[in-house]
């Protein structure tokens, strides 16, 4: 039997056309609607004393994920920014928030090595894979937990170069002032070893909690001991006061110390008694993908000006977006073992991990004082 099409077939094929049209629309709406969206989480200090580093930190990590987002992954990313505020129960409670959502794949965070050291049982315990952006305690990655992971250089890798060059060059008798912190405590434990194995001496050590704001007891004691010069393990605010207070107690000497207070906030702190302060920082090394870097925060017109951790942060960003491509957005596991595999080309140089987490990333140190109001190069 032969059936034929008579002149209702142009009418039956447009229907049939519009008919297959509208599945593929209905079917690419859906596709977009079942899209899975994957949470990456922040934790900085956005308010108080040292809001100027996470803010520049969290840039340069929504920076990152905006990036990520527009290159077509099959995922589409969401940031989950908090504030840590520089102190560790508001960090622990930050950790809590993240690890509690479950879709939250990854998380980066903290400047404050104190507010790290909390928060990383918490995404121990939560099996969330974790990378610090800014914290340099050596304590941090030291029990090799294989949900931790960190990108920047530890205080000893610049403590030991500040040291060499301080007893050579600056005087065989430090004071040291620091405040209580774990910070605060490695950093002076650490260059006051480092020192005495350059034939250096220690011939006074001091520390205060975070928080403190007159030092001049306290210096007058250090004044006593006739030292060369004062290291200062602490960060921006107290080391700001420390430096003024100096000067007005007529202590000419210099005050030294690493980059927890390498910030243009000391300076306007310490005003002009900021003068001749010297920093031992990592040195920078310039490559393309830096290069980018600058140019695209530029043209993001952030209200806060770029620093070092904003590198640390977009690359750490970056590094956890290509572990979830890699490892998939369900098995937090194999992300945290993708993020231990990496072998990252980004903003920071040629990142990769050793077994307990730490960049393997090689340290130069480089002096920066303070002249004429700005940190210059020595």
């Amino acid at each position: 039997m032969t059936f034929k099409l008579g002149a209702g077939t142009g009418s039956f094929s447009a229907l049939l056309r519009a008919s297959t049209v509208a599945a593929a629309v209905a079917l690419g709406a859906a596709t977009v609607c079942a899209q899975e969206t994957v949470k990456i989480g922040f934790i900085g200090p956005l308010s108080g004393g040292n809001a100027q580093q996470g803010l520049s930190a969290r840039n340069g990590f929504q920076l990152a994920i905006d990036q990520a987002n527009k290159a077509g992954l099959p995922f589409k990313l969401e940031a989950v920014i908090l504030d840590d505020a520089a102190n560790p129960q508001t960090g622990v409670a930050a950790a809590l928030k993240l690890t509690n959502d479950p879709q939250v794949a990854a998380a980066t965070g903290h400047w404050n090595s104190g507010v790290a050291l909390a928060t990383i049982q918490v995404f121990q315990r939560a099996n969330v894979p974790f990378i610090v952006w800014g914290a340099i305690s050596p304590k941090i990655i030291e029990r090799n937990n294989p949900m931790i992971s960190r990108v920047v250089t530890t205080l000893v890798n610049t403590n030991e170069p500040l040291a060499k060059w301080a007893a050579e060059s600056v005087g065989k008798k430090i004071a040291i002032v620091s405040d209580t912190s774990d910070y605060g405590f490695a950093n002076s434990q650490n260059f006051s070893k480092f020192y005495k194995a350059a034939g250096g001496s220690i011939v006074a050590a001091e520390a205060v909690p975070v928080g403190t704001t007159d030092f001049r007891a306290l210096l007058t004691k250090v004044k006593g001991s006739a030292p060369d010069a004062i290291y200062f393990g602490g960060v921006v605010t107290e080391a700001g006061l420390v430096r003024q207070q100096m000067v007005e107690l007529g202590m000419t000497i210099p005050m030294i110390g690493v980059d927890g207070f390498h910030d243009a906030e000391f300076i306007k702190i310490a005003g002009a008694a900021a003068e001749g302060t010297v920093s031992g920082i990592v040195k920078e090394k310039g490559n393309p993908q830096l290069e980018k870097l600058t140019k695209d925060y530029q043209a993001a017109n952030f209200a806060e000006p770029a620093t070092t951790y904003t590198k640390n942060a977009y690359d750490s960003a970056n590094i956890i977006v290509e572990a979830i491509k890699k490892a998939g957005t369900k098995d937090k596991a194999a992300i945290a073992k993708a993020i231990r595999e990496t072998q990252y080309d980004g903003a920071m140089g040629h990142t990769s991990f050793d077994e307990n987490g730490q960049t393997k990333l090689p340290v130069e140190l480089e002096l920066r004082t303070v002249k004429n109001g700005a940190w210059t190069t020595r």
